[in-house]
């Protein structure tokens, strides 16, 4: 007996094989900046221009002491500060939603299968926790206790058949 889904959206046979693009002109440019931030060459080059900086400050009067020295490094370090702050966090944001998205389907896949091996009785443990990621602390808490609980006493149960066998 087939699982059946009502949703032809995820049936392999009438959905393109291939991942679907979409991301917009904004996401890419986020996905490319933060990408580029983080590559060898960016880093590179953030340290020799602060190396240069450092190195500049000998040759000018008053050294590092002089506020027209210090003035133009450290607003452009500011103002790529917090920039970056929000270009990485939103970055992180769409990550964690798509990873959660994901496991929110294999944890549905897993519920149909559950029911069509008759683990009924098991299948909460799939579908209770979709959504959890915006709960309050505790209830992440107490779910994450539940679940390491019920991982336990399955753990058990198997060590129970492998020495009945």
């Amino acid at each position: 007996m087939a699982i059946r889904h009502d949703r032809t959206e995820d049936d392999p046979r009438t959905s393109p094989s291939a991942p679907q693009d979409r991301s917009t002109r904004i996401t890419r440019g986020i996905a490319r900046t933060t990408a580029m931030a983080g590559s060898f060459p960016a880093i590179l080059i953030a340290a020799l221009l602060a190396l240069a900086w450092v190195v500049g400050g000998l040759f000018v009067s008053g050294g590092y002491g002089n506020t027209g020295y210090q003035l133009p490094v450290s607003t452009i370090s500011s103002i790529v500060t917090f920039v970056m702050v929000f270009v990485i966090q939103s970055s992180q944001n769409r990550d964690s939603r798509a990873l959660q998205a994901k496991i929110d389907a294999q944890n549905d896949v897993l519920a149909a299968v559950a029911r069509h091996l008759g683990l009924e009785n098991d299948q909460y443990l799939l579908t209770r926790l979709v959504g959890l990621e915006e709960a309050p602390e505790a209830e992440i808490d107490r779910e994450q206790r539940r679940v390491r609980g019920s991982a336990s006493r399955t753990a058990d149960v198997l060590g129970e058949d492998e020495d009945d066998a």
